[in-house]
This record gives C-alpha cells, sequence and structure tokens, in this order.
C-alpha cells in the first residue's frame, strides 16, 4: 500500500473544504440582499463538489452525514437557545408549542394526503409528511437573526420558538413511521402517550443540566475565557445524550438548557456568545455543504416532479392551514398569521430525519430522501426568497436602533457584581442634549464610555449627550430600574 496517497487526499479534500467555506463566507452578503436563504447556497455548492460536480469527491456514507448532522444541530439549537430572552419565551411560549406539536400533525397529514394524490403509496406519502412537517432552526435562526430583520415580539418569538421546539415530534413521527413501514404495522396510539412522555423528559433534563452548568460557571476560576464556551458545549452534548439515553427528546433537552443559561450570569458573556455563534455558522456551512455532497443531480431529476408537487402542496396549503388551525385561538391579526404560514421554512432537519429510513433499509427510503431534498431548495426559493419583502410590505419589522461603532467588553474570570451595557440616546429620552454632571446616577453606577460616530469620547461631567450616541454604562443589578428610566433599555448584544 502506497502510504503516501492518504495524506495527499486528505490534503487535498481539506483544501478543498477550506475553499468551499471561503466561498459560503464571501459570498453571503451578495446572497442576503438577493433574499435567499444562505443555507441554498451551501447545499448548491456541496453538490458542485460532490461527485457527479467539479469537486468530484465522492461521499455517500450516511451513517456519518447522520452523526455530524446531529452535532450540528445541536450546536445551531444551543446557539439559538442562548440568544433567545426570557421575554420572547414567555410572549411566544403558547402559541409555538401549539406548532411545535399539534401543528406538526397537522402538516405531516395534510403533506401525506397530497402525496397520496400525487401516486406515492400511502406509507411512504406519512413517512414523507412526517419527514418534511418540522421548520429548521438553522433556516429560520439564518434568515431572521442573520438578515438582522427585527420582527414584532410575539411573532419573532413564535417563530424561532417553533423552530427550536419543533424538531422532537418530527423525530418522533419520522421514526415511527419507518418502524411501521418496516415491519407493516403501524401503533400510532401509543404516539398519545409517548410524545408528552418524551417532551417532558427532554425539557426535565434540560432545566436540571442548564441550571447544573449555570452552577458551574458561576463557581469555575478558569484562567482563561477560552475555556467557558468548551464548559458550555459540554453541557449541551451531555443534555442531549442523558436525555436520548433516558427516552427524552435530546433536541428540546438541548434549546431548554441554552435558554437557562443564556438567561443567567455568564462569565465572559460577549466573547462566549461570539464563539457559540462563530461555531453555528462553522456547524451550518459544514452540515448543508456535507448534505450537498450526499445528493447525486441525477437522481433528483426523476423526484423533481412529485418534489416541486409536494414542495407546493406545503407552502401554500399544508403548513398555512396547520397554523390557521393552532393558531386561531391566538387571535393574531391576519397578516401576522399568514407571515407565519408562509414562513415554515425547512432545511437541513428534514434531509436528516430522510437519512434515518436509508440507514434502516427501509422500503422506498432512497426516492424518500430525492423528494425531500428538492423539497427543502424550492422551499428555499419559493418562501425564503420573500421573507424579507413580505416583512417589509405587511409592516410587521419594528425600527431597529443603529448599532455603536465600537463594543466595550470586560473580562474577567471572577463575578464582578455589576453589568456594563450600551444604551442608544433617541431625541425623546429626558437626558438627551444634557451633560454628564447634570444627570443623577444611582449609587454603584457611572458613564465609561461614549460613542459618537466613529469616535470614542471620555466621560466627563461636561461631556453632552446629543441625538444617536452611544453610552456605555456600568450599574449594579439593583439600580437597572433607574439606569433603564433615564436611558432606555440596554441595546442587544452588550452587557
Amino acid at each position: 500500500m502506497n502510504f503516501a496517497v492518504e495524506p495527499m487526499t486528505t490534503a487535498l479534500l481539506l483544501a478543498i473544504f477550506g475553499v468551499l467555506l471561503a466561498t459560503c463566507v464571501l459570498l453571503k452578503r451578495s446572497i442576503d440582499r438577493i433574499g435567499i436563504p444562505v443555507a441554498l447556497l451551501f447545499l448548491v455548492l456541496g453538490m458542485l463538489a460532490g461527485s457527479e460536480g467539479l469537486g468530484k469527491i465522492a461521499f455517500e456514507d450516511y451513517q456519518l452525514a447522520f452523526r455530524l448532522g446531529t452535532v450540528a444541530l445541536i450546536i445551531i439549537l444551543f446557539d439559538g437557545g442562548l440568544n433567545t430572552k426570557w421575554t420572547s419565551v414567555s410572549k411566544g411560549i403558547a402559541p409555538a408549542s401549539m406548532l411545535a406539536t399539534f401543528g406538526v400533525i397537522f402538516t405531516a397529514a395534510l403533506t401525506a394526503v397530497g402525496a397520496y394524490l400525487l401516486g406515492l403509496p400511502w406509507p411512504l406519502a406519512l413517512l414523507l409528511g412526517a419527514v418534511v412537517s418540522s421548520t429548521d432552526a438553522a433556516t429560520v435562526f439564518a434568515v431572521l437573526r442573520g438578515s438582522r430583520l427585527l420582527l414584532r415580539p410575539k411573532l419573532n418569538a413564535t417563530l424561532e420558538l417553533e423552530s427550536g421546539l419543533n424538531d422532537p415530534m418530527a423525530v418522533i413521527l419520522t421514526i415511527t413511521l419507518t418502524e411501521a413501514l418496516l415491519t407493516g404495522t403501524a401503533q400510532l396510539w401509543h404516539l398519545l402517550y409517548s410524545v408528552p412522555l418524551e417532551l417532558l423528559i427532554g425539557a426535565a433534563i434540560g432545566v436540571s443540566i442548564g441550571y447544573a452548568a449555570r452552577f458551574s460557571l458561576a463557581k469555575a476560576r478558569l484562567t482563561t475565557a477560552g475555556l467557558y464556551p468548551i464548559l458550555t458545549l459540554a453541557a449541551a452534548f451531555l443534555a442531549f445524550g442523558t436525555a436520548t439515553i433516558a427516552h427524552g427528546s435530546g433536541f428540546l433537552a438541548v434549546y431548554v438548557c441554552a435558554l437557562i443559561l443564556g438567561n443567567g450570569h455568564l462569565p465572559a458573556r460577549g466573547s462566549l456568545i461570539r464563539v457559540h455563534d462563530t461555531i453555528a455558522w462553522l456547524s451550518q456551512i459544514g452540515m448543508f455543504l456535507m448534505l450537498g455532497l450526499l445528493v447525486f443531480p441525477s437522481r433528483l431529476l426523476d423526484a423533481a416532479p412529485t418534489g416541486l408537487g409536494i414542495a407546493l402542496i406545503l407552502t401554500f396549503i399544508a403548513r398555512p392551514v396547520a397554523v390557521a388551525l393552532c393558531l386561531f385561538p391566538f387571535r393574531f391579526p391576519p397578516t401576522q398569521l399568514a407571515y407565519i404560514g408562509w414562513v415554515g421554512l425547512r432545511g437541513a432537519v428534514p434531509v436528516i430525519l430522510a437519512v434515518f429510513p436509508v440507514l434502516a433499509k427501509a422500503p422506498g427510503a432512497d426516492e424518500i430522501f430525492n423528494i425531500v431534498f428538492f423539497v427543502v431548495v424550492a422551499n428555499a426559493i419559493l418562501p425564503g426568497s420573500t421573507v424579507r419583502y413580505l416583512t417589509r410590505r405587511w409592516n410587521l419589522s419594528l425600527t431597529q436602533r443603529p448599532t455603536p461603532a465600537a463594543a466595550l467588553e470586560i473580562h474577567s474570570a471572577n463575578p464582578l457584581g455589576g453589568e456594563l451595557a450600551s444604551f442608544h440616546i433617541h431625541p425623546s429620552l429626558a437626558v438627551c442634549n444634557a451633560t454628564l454632571a447634570e444627570i443623577t446616577f444611582p449609587p454603584d453606577a457611572a458613564a465609561v464610555l461614549l460613542v459618537r460616530g466613529g469616535t470614542l469620547l471620555p466621560c466627563r461631567g461636561d461631556t453632552r449627550l446629543l441625538e444617536d450616541d452611544h453610552i456605555y454604562i456600568y450599574y449594579k443589578p439593583e439600580a437597572q430600574g433607574l439606569i433603564e428610566l433615564l436611558f432606555g433599555s440596554p441595546q442587544d448584544g452588550e452587557g
């Protein structure tokens, strides 16, 4: 055996992967301007690098893709949970929970009926409906947060929480229907107790590990801030593994664990959040590239007519009807109801779920995988490319406050007992056009730095606060109410 061949092959693959990563990052802004979800770019580049593309990379390891895709989803869900505030949870948890459970079931059932009418036998139609029934957290987070769309709070919370919570139901349905396809018998009645039980176990383990991780982070005295993200990643993997072993929902456990952590005190919060954002983006890019490599374009041609038909049924019938049924009691305005029904973005989750029947060697699994991939691509182009337009057209976004030209953070291995936050000086504030000496600060609170345009200014008594300034203030938690009364709410991502 020529041992010199393997290092050269590895080096070539790494070089190609590096080029693909750089291409994805550099083209992201241009893709965002067009309005198409960036995940579609990653998929297309993966296909171009595949065995039937320009890269000629032969990759058909579904087992490896399933495992790596699961890890990537854990990281993406954890990052989404870290960036979700309790205020958002309280506003959107009820409608999101309905969509994440009954909404998934309704979507799966309506899609299955459409697939049956298009010629698929009932067992495959039901399985297909289950696979494409849930929205994708990676795609939703990328579109809403990556595009910096500032939706109305309840609307935004409902969409994001739904995408983080609805994976368990889709996983349970897919596994159950795959087993039914293999055995020829379906025992759907056991879903009545297994689904609530799995969700309850997953949520309980997520809460337990979340609080345990929060306590550990508070007590840990690490010498470098770079070690804290390793602890939080360990919590994410522990939550998933423990919940799955206990026959609970691992994905729900990860999301809940991140919610608990993200809404508590985190040492070196700013740098920790940025590290997780970076890892999540790397996971998203790598996952979609890998899934693109799995696809053989020549096989997609046969699935195109059925895939297009199911994508249209899912987009125009199944998702909107399911949303209308689930959210009727919550009295959403018609435009918001239509928006939620339209922005049911699919991405990596359906593709990964479609891998499960392939691994189980279920009859017709390859056909399902190719149809699902086509549905995901069509869904990214149709609803995905119109999200920005509809947000503006239906006046569903809030005016976004400008961000400061510079960010200020405090890195400390020990808890400091205070907050450092940035506040935007709006003309409606009483402190606008006042000098710092004229403002009565609470005890143990002080202005630290002023950002005006692209200039940093020291905070002195005669420093006057002007419209559109950004001022950094240090204050104790008990003074937060008085500080926000003077300066408004702190800007996201600061403090």
